[in-house]
């Protein structure tokens, strides 16, 4: 079997200042699928973002395309492996032109930040403790002697 791969697809408003900040937060771009229309940003060898032209993401729905600066439709997290990455990445995020909507989420098992990218696109960076992924994170937060300020849903 195969791995499958992940293409998620993001609108933009300007495909130049897309492909410019993805490159920024170190993605290449995969120049045999980009074109006027539409970008293929490489995050690993199974996880891509197509960067569309909202005209251009319209061919494929015949549902309404939202403006990310003012709704979010979803929210798109990654995982690091420490706190100085996920802080790192933002740093790097920003730097290319993005923006941090929100202050940092610290729950003591897990530690986040939001980017938004320049057309408004949720990118949520993560780090989550180990054994908090191993044993869930009320029994880690227990063993660490605080209570759970895990969010719910």
């Amino acid at each position: 079997m195969t791995a499958t791969s992940i293409f998620v697809n993001l609108p933009t408003a300007d495909l130049a200042r897309s492909k410019a900040f993805y490159e920024g937060l170190g993605f290449s771009i995969n120049p045999m699928f980009t074109d006027e229309n539409a970008a293929c940003v490489v995050l690993d060898e199974n996880i891509y973002f197509m960067v569309l032209t909202r005209e251009y993401l319209g061919t494929f729905t015949d549902k309404q395309i939202v403006d990310p600066k003012t709704h979010a439709q979803t929210s798109i997290a990654f995982t690091r492996d420490s706190r100085d990455e996920v802080d790192a990445v933002m740093a790097k995020g920003l730097a290319a032109g993005g923006t941090e909507p929100r202050e940092a989420q610290d729950y003591g098992f897990m530690y986040s930040r939001d980017l938004e990218d320049p057309d408004g696109n949720i990118l949520g960076f993560l780090y989550m403790e180990p054994t908090a992924v191993e044993q869930g994170p009320d029994a880690y937060l227990a063993g660490q002697g605080a209570e759970s300020s895990a969010p719910t849903a």
